[in-house]
């Protein structure tokens, strides 16, 4: 270990080097490091790395940026405090995500917010109140020529910022709710559907979400997806119908009226959900019908479904 302390201290002091291509092989081998050697996560932080990383991630240069991103992200597997204590680093982050030419680079910062975001609440209002962080995640689900890793990064990075209630007025503010919407309709790509719906759940989890649901005909969306005619996966379904029920729950009268109306042409498939559903989604499915048929149309904005991604927590397998 040790060895390892040692290997760390003598790396990070070179990012200081005056050497351009010092900073780069050191750079490049912190890298490779903090993806194979988990043990070396927190000796690599602890030497001091992460304020020279966030540093770095404002170079012009695409390769130097990637390789900072990505030790910043495998670093955020076990070394989180370190991260969200250097000042400047979420601004970094922000910058990559809006300004960057590397399509690697800003992959591995959304992945790091996400990682950020999953592993503690407190961070969550933090980051949250970054607006220039929510906007630019928005705008990469809504570029036309963002690959489907960007998209799904960032589509986790919001679901980690919307598990914070007060969080979901401000990305309802800035668009989010037409942004999700048009990625559900236009994207046929199952996994990003999926994910795109798990977020779309947790931002109608609030009163705003009621009148912007309704200019991007998010109910009608919804419904359909509970169409057992248009095929949608079951944890489709299942989100469709959380977020149908936070709606009913959070929004006004004509909002619930909206979710009624719906959810009464697609009983058949909600009912499928309540008997073939996960037993998570078994329990709202059944909640959902009983609001339809008025038998708990009074439900409040704080049992608002948790719906996780596929895996979110497995950021081990994320290194890179």
């Amino acid at each position: 270990m040790e060895v390892k302390r040692r290997t760390a201290r003598t790396l990070v002091s070179k990012l200081s080097s005056v050497s351009e291509q010092t900073r780069t092989q050191a750079l490049s081998e912190l890298r490779l490091i903090s993806k194979h050697d988990p043990e070396s996560r927190p000796l690599i932080a602890d030497a001091g790395a992460v304020p020279y990383l966030s540093e770095t991630l404002y170079s012009s240069s695409p390769t130097i940026q990637e390789n900072a991103a990505a030790t910043l992200l495998n670093l955020s597997i076990n070394s989180r405090g370190s991260l969200m204590s250097t000042r400047g680093l979420l601004d970094a982050l922000s910058h990559v995500l809006s300004n960057s030419s590397s399509t690697a680079a800003v992959q591995s910062c959304a992945a790091t917010l996400h990682s950020l975001l999953i592993a503690d609440e407190s961070y969550r209002p933090i980051i949250g109140s970054k607006r220039d962080i929510l906007y630019s995640l928005l705008s990469i689900i809504t570029a036309a020529n963002a690959l489907p890793r960007s998209i799904k990064d960032a589509l986790k990075a919001l679901f980690g910022i919307a598990l914070y209630q007060l969080n979901r007025a401000s990305l309802v503010d800035l668009g989010a709710i037409p942004a999700l919407v048009s990625l559900i309709v236009r994207d046929a790509r199952t996994g990003i559907v999926e994910d795109a719906t798990a977020v779309l759940a947790q931002v109608a989890g609030c009163e705003e979400s009621e009148e912007a649901m309704r200019k991007a005909g998010g109910v009608r969306v919804l419904g359909d997806l509970l169409d057992e005619g248009t095929g949608a996966s079951g944890r489709i379904r299942e989100n469709a119908v959380a977020a149908l029920l936070n709606l009913a729950r959070c929004g006004g009268e004509k909002g619930r009226q909206e979710v009624r109306e719906m959810g009464a042409k697609v009983m058949e498939g909600i009912a499928d959900l309540a008997e073939n559903g996960s037993a998570k989604g078994k329990i709202k499915a059944l909640e959902l019908l009983k609001f339809v048929v008025g038998e708990n149309g009074n439900g409040n904005g704080n049992e608002v479904r948790d719906f996780r991604f596929n895996n979110s927590n497995d950021l081990m397998n994320h290194s890179i």
